[in-house]
């Protein structure tokens, strides 16, 4: 398998899957392309003031969307069923024993910004930011686990601002791990999705602390990389259930709007 991302210039709307269409219809969103707007979030504050609330759907920067027809990853996540959902989801998830993993909430613009030379893990203003709605999606996915009560013990991020600060905004914690990273090409080999894929499986396939659940936020690539799928739109959650034996199980997906509603 090659995994190649698009060209991120193309600003196309593109939906993905049932529940993106869905997404965009609950938010009552107006299809506007813009470029990168809003205030600088720096590292110890997140500002939920800025005036741009316009959010812009086109995707193709960070592995895969914008073309017109699906990938392999993409056509896996418009075909994946849910094995539970709900109250059936719901008291699943407060039982414990499941990794959630969290492709970050919307940003401002979507673009490959691993493979820009002058991009900075330190820096946020050289990396895509999370838009308002975005800022948006967080709190509220956050205020869905508390309202639910959902035990979460550890919040494992990558080094990405739009990663971490999703983190913050939804649980006010968050674990810095490399191992979530992009490798720095807007194309990846065989051997490169394969590298991603044993950094991350070791995070999928950890057994929660009993009683709790770990919540991962990292990138649409990454993911693709260990399952196969494509995680679309931003802010698209999988639930995975690790079976003790170094696989794990896909349980669920959720947008960002569904947790409030299980």
């Amino acid at each position: 398998m090659q995994l190649i991302c698009t060209d991120c210039n193309e600003e196309r709307l593109i939906m993905r899957t049932p529940k993106a269409t869905e997404l965009f219809m609950a938010l009552g969103l107006t299809i506007t392309l813009v470029g990168c707007a809003g205030e600088t979030v720096t590292e110890d504050t997140v500002d939920t003031t800025s005036e741009a609330p316009v959010a812009e759907i086109a995707e193709g920067g960070e592995g895969g969307e914008g073309g017109t027809e699906y990938s392999e990853g993409e056509q896996a996540n418009a075909d994946f069923q849910d094995k539970l959902s709900g109250a059936e989801l719901l008291g699943a998830l407060q039982e414990g024993g499941h990794v959630i993993y969290f492709r970050h909430a919307q940003t401002e613009r979507d673009y490959a910004d691993q493979a820009d030379p002058n991009m900075s893990l330190d820096d946020c203003d050289t990396q895509r930011k999370l838009s308002d709605v975005g800022i948006q999606q967080s709190q509220d996915i956050g205020a869905a686990f508390t309202e639910k009560a959902i035990p979460v013990d550890d919040v494992i991020t990558s080094e990405y601002c739009r990663a971490w600060q999703t983190a913050d905004l939804a649980f006010g914690r968050h674990e810095k791990d490399s191992k979530l990273n992009f490798l720095p090409f807007e194309e990846y080999t065989d051997a490169q999705v394969e590298e991603m894929k044993a950094n991350v499986m070791p995070l999928l396939t950890a057994v929660p602390e009993s009683g709790q659940n770990t919540v991962i936020v990292g990138h649409d690539d990454i993911f693709e990389a260990a399952t196969g799928i494509y995680p679309a739109p931003q802010g698209l959650a999988y639930v995975l259930t690790p079976d003790g034996a170094g696989g794990f199980e896909l349980v669920a997906n959720m947008l960002p709007e569904e947790w409030a509603n299980l």
